[in-house]
């Protein structure tokens, strides 16, 4: 009998980002990515969720390593703050180990790693761990599907990627060696990414964008023209720069995280862009506007990012002016609709004009769509197939694909984040649970849990009430008139009478209390926040937050 092999979700399954699970063999463990997740609106000032490594925590002695699939920060992003737990090597390839490096040296933990370059194709042996890298096109260059060679059979996991069939450097997913392992070694279980399993046909290319922005780039001769993309979408990046060459301009980075990555990518040879042709953004000031054209970070409306900062008129570098296009060449991930559309309201105020999705063809999605996902399940072939990368819906539509393949459901299994599923010789089935709970980052980790949020998100919406009542501890009498003092609750000045009336209400409930006995501060202040209340619910039909203070003399 073989060995099982167990497969702990630990962020990624039911939400788009946190991506992070964990392979183990003879009782060791292998990483496959670990991304955070930006906040939803509702999570006020947090600045990034991570997975809950509790789990890894307790088992750090047996983690052999970390395989990143790619370089997006939803799935290298966490890396910086694990490490700190935990010391392990990382294993991807030279542009994605590039950009998990930024983060980790920033942290201060690069002695806790080592970075090990793999190439297409390789096949590497860490520990029990027997590890084949796959090319797949995705919207960032040399990502991964991994083949693991286990004691259960090969377990396929795609990575996130697309079927381009004329991507932009050439490098086009390797059908041909999925195909091979489903022949040959035969795929026992597949974990494919889910994210547009919703959306019918196939994704466009990548290069269809670049011919969109050739005519843009002609359609604003003698404007300045400003871009917005992913720092890490190099494939795009190459298209703008292309475009902008091709039109007489010269090309200008904006934002740090830009700056770097196409620095990096220009070291490695993954993107051509000639020193002739790159500026210093301090040198576009004195340029005509026809001839420049500014490649900036911040398309999701980060709030202090470069692209923000214009919108709102602060950035240092450049003041938007009527004679400005901005193009945004990307997709609002799903919850950042809102700063999204508050940094084209703000481009528009100040006169740019704006070129964005909605109305031209300006970004490819880097994931497969429903034709692509099915044709990797015929291809692959597997035994067994767990939907991984997306939220719950995504997933349930990439099994109902796999159904219209003739996968029957006892062949399926739709995880979730905390599930460990174990691949036995009889077959797939759960194994139990871990914590998978949301870490919150506010600063520093571990000072934000959910009673904090919740607070916030009262404070936020309700508004804070503070009722303060000083006492004489002798007489039990209330020593002058309590303060009652709101912020979101009623504005103050124009609402005396009200707060008039609430500190009298508690006057006379703190004074009834201490003459039935009720001494210890503790107690007051219970009736003060009671009291309180009452009257604020009764008065306004409102629930703010109440902050009782009690003071004796």
């Amino acid at each position: 009998m073989a060995d099982p092999v167990r497969i702990t979700f630990l962020g990624g399954l039911g939400e788009i980002g946190r991506n992070c699970m964990v392979l183990e063999v003879e009782q060791r463990l292998m990483l496959l990515d670990c991304g955070l997740m930006f906040p939803d609106a509702d999570m006020h000032g947090i600045d990034l969720v991570l997975p809950d490594f509790t789990w890894l925590k307790e088992h750090a002695d047996r983690i052999d390593g970390c395989v990143l699939t790619h370089g997006h920060e939803d799935h290298i992003g966490a890396l910086s703050y694990l490490l700190r737990d935990a010391s392990f090597p990382l294993f991807g390839s030279a542009l994605t180990l590039g950009f998990a490096r930024g983060r980790i040296e920033e942290a201060g933990l690069v002695g806790r790693t080592s970075f090990n370059t793999v190439s297409d194709g390789e096949r590497r042996r860490v520990g029990p761990f027997d590890i084949e890298f796959i090319p797949v096109t995705h919207s960032v260059p040399h990502g991964f599907a991994t083949a693991w060679h286990t004691p259960q059979g090969v377990v396929l996991h795609t990575g996130d990627f697309k079927l381009d069939l004329t991507p932009v450097d050439g490098r086009r997913t390797d059908l041909a060696r999925i195909g091979s392992l489903s022949k040959n070694e035969g795929i026992r279980l597949l974990l494919s990414d889910s994210t547009n399993a919703e959306e019918h046909g196939h994704a466009p290319s990548e290069t269809e964008i670049g011919a969109t922005l050739r005519a843009i780039f002609a359609a604003n001769e003698g404007r300045r023209i400003i871009t917005a993309s992913f720092a890490s979408h190099i494939h795009r990046i190459q298209q703008i720069a292309n475009a902008a060459i091709a039109s007489g301009r010269v090309v200008a980075t904006l934002g740090r995280s830009m700056q770097r990555n196409t620095r990096l990518a220009r070291d490695l040879g993954l993107l051509r862009l000639p020193d002739a042709s790159l500026v210093d953004i301090e040198a576009i000031a004195d340029l005509p506007p026809g001839q420049v054209c500014v490649i900036s970070t911040g398309s999701q409306g980060e709030p202090m990012s470069a692209l923000s900062l214009l919108a709102s008129g602060d950035n240092r570098w450049l003041k938007m002016t009527s004679d400005d296009t901005v193009i945004l060449s990307s997709h609002a991930i799903p919850g950042n609709e809102f700063n999204v559309n508050r940094v084209i309201d703000g481009l528009l105020r100040a006169g740019a004009e704006v070129i964005h999705s909605g109305v031209a063809d300006v970004h490819a999605t880097g994931h497969a769509q429903a034709e692509e996902l099915k044709l990797i399940l015929s291809l692959a072939g597997p035994e067994f197939f767990v939907p991984v990368h997306g939220e719950f819906r995504h997933m349930s539509a990439h099994a109902k694909l796999a159904n219209q393949m003739g996968m029957p459901n006892s062949r399926i299994l739709l995880a979730e984040d905390g599930d460990v599923i174990q691949l036995t010789d009889s077959g797939i089935d759960f194994a139990g649970r871990v914590p998978a709970g949301y870490l919150y980052v506010d600063g520093i980790v571990g000072d934000v849990g959910q009673g904090v949020l919740r607070d916030r998100k009262v404070l936020a919406e309700e508004g804070v009430v503070v009722s303060i009542v000083v006492i004489d501890h002798e007489s039990g009498e209330v020593v002058g008139t309590p303060e009652i003092i709101t912020r979101g609750w009623v504005h103050a000045p124009e609402a005396e009478e009200l707060l008039g009336e609430a500190a009298e209400r508690v006057r006379v409930a703190v004074e009834k209390a201490f003459a039935n006995g009720v001494h210890d501060v503790e107690s007051l202040e219970r009736e003060v926040r009671s009291t309180t209340g009452r009257f604020v619910s009764e008065r306004t039909r409102r629930r703010p937050m109440i902050v009782p203070v009690v003071l004796e003399t």
